[in-house]
């Protein structure tokens, strides 16, 4: 009988090209279907919660597929990730209905992007958040932040890449807080956009510089011009941390 099984996982991104199999470079994706593959004794296609790019992470990250095997659920992970490199660990298998699939059945996601703000570098956030170091008014970049809260049109901030329907996005909100030298800026939408995150954090940067004014953002928005935003940061600070799913198994917060 065939299962549609869900794994729960978290990956560091810097040795991948991100998510989405790659002609001629190591993605996420095909590491893991090559492992789970070893596992159930088949060829195996699996469905991602979404398209990280290369360099980004993971706390938390959501992958269907499904297999004739029937191996128990709570043998699987640690199956898995004996064929693993240790920077990709499966940490739950759920079956789920042959309906689920892991990007149609998210409801929202929440990443976030870190900034290591300090004058001197720290060796151990090198690939894990950005270094920037002159001083970030973080109150500036919450003003900043708070204007793309709300459903608009965020093709002012995306890098041409995938084609989608439309480039309307509800975004639930934008926190940024400040722990000593870590800046995190936390990010929930139903969905996004390619370099959506990365766009949206460069433009609050810019502002707490003073390049532009938090109150320029819902005209930068509206002009769907690109090039009136901040730039697009480097993808080493950018995590995914929450997913939401209708199946409360699968969820990391107790609203889904």
């Amino acid at each position: 009988m065939e299962r549609n099984i869900a794994l729960k996982l978290m990956y560091v991104g810097t040795a991948y090209h991100g998510w989405q199999i790659q002609k001629n470079a190591v993605s996420v994706a095909e590491t893991l279907e090559k492992a789970l593959s070893s596992v159930v004794c088949h060829p195996v296609r699996c469905v991602g919660a979404g398209r990280t790019d290369a360099g980004v992470h993971a706390e938390v990250y959501v992958a269907n597929f499904h297999t004739t095997s029937s191996i128990p659920l709570d043998r699987l992970p640690l199956a898995v990730n004996t064929r693993l490199p240790d920077d990709i660990v499966v940490v739950k298998a759920t079956q789920v209905p042959d309906s689920f699939n892991a990007i149609g059945s998210c409801l929202k996601k929440e990443y976030t992007y870190r900034i290591y703000n300090s004058r001197l570098g720290n060796a151990f956030y090198v690939n894990r958040a950005w270094f920037y170091p002159r001083h970030l008014d973080e109150g500036i970049m919450q003003q900043a932040a708070s204007q793309f809260v709300g459903t608009h049109d965020f093709r002012a901030v995306r890098s041409v890449g995938t084609e989608t329907r439309t480039t309307v996005r509800t975004v639930h909100y934008f926190d940024i807080t400040r722990s000593g030298e870590l800046i995190e800026c936390r990010v929930c939408a139903d969905g996004f956009l390619y370099n959506m995150v990365r766009a949206m954090v460069g433009t609050v940067v810019y502002a707490a510089e003073g390049k532009l004014s938090p109150d320029d953002i819902p005209a930068i928005l509206a002009s769907g011009n690109r090039t009136l935003a901040g730039p697009t940061v480097p993808p080493g600070g950018l995590y995914m941390t929450n997913l939401w799913y209708r199946e409360p198994v699968l969820s990391q917060s107790a609203e889904a």
